[in-house]
């Protein structure tokens, strides 16, 4: 990858942490926040090196608690440990196959909010949970299973526009 994408990923990542946090009529429909850091955290963590995984993932969850009333920290976690665990799994799954991207995409989008809501209920904040919170799990995780193909998708698009195709060489003088 190419420093463009890179520089692009970390801004697509900064505008849907600040896209999730002031479009609150969107919120307010679906009821669940449009968080699309963990698909961006998979994406990372099936293309890019492990400093770009971790650097994204603890970043992305310091802008999600800076724009939240959660404690600092908090969010970071548990993209922590997603990306982790992908980057060290990252051999065994198939990165070019759409419906692994979805599940990987579905499982994240479920799993990072699980997660904070552990971390959330170890400190001393009371977080609000009920009957819809299955739901809203359900659907944070659909969203980021349709988001996470979407997002290879596009980095994919980008990577052929603005990289070098490497030089086929023939056997032939």
């Amino acid at each position: 990858m190419n420093r463009f994408t890179l520089i692009f990923l970390f801004l697509v990542t900064w505008m849907s942490v600040f896209a999730q946090t002031q479009f609150s009529t969107l919120r307010q429909v679906l009821s669940v926040p449009l968080a699309l850091s963990p698909a961006l955290v998979c994406y990372a963590a099936l293309t890019h090196g492990f400093g770009v995984t971790i650097s994204l993932a603890v970043l992305s969850g310091l802008w999600i608690d800076s724009l939240s009333a959660s404690p600092l920290g908090v969010s970071t976690m548990p993209l922590f440990l997603l990306g982790f665990t992908l980057q060290l799994q990252r051999h065994l799954i198939l990165r070019d196959q759409g419906f692994a991207q979805f599940w990987i995409g579905l499982g994240a989008g479920a799993g990072v909010p699980l997660l904070t809501l552990g971390v959330l209920s170890l400190t001393r904040s009371q977080p609000v949970t009920g009957g819809f919170t299955f739901i809203q799990l359900l659907l944070m995780g659909l969203l980021n299973g349709v988001a996470c193909p979407a997002l290879f998708w596009m980095f994919d698009f980008l990577h052929r526009i603005f990289d070098y195709r490497p030089l086929t060489t023939s056997s032939f003088r």
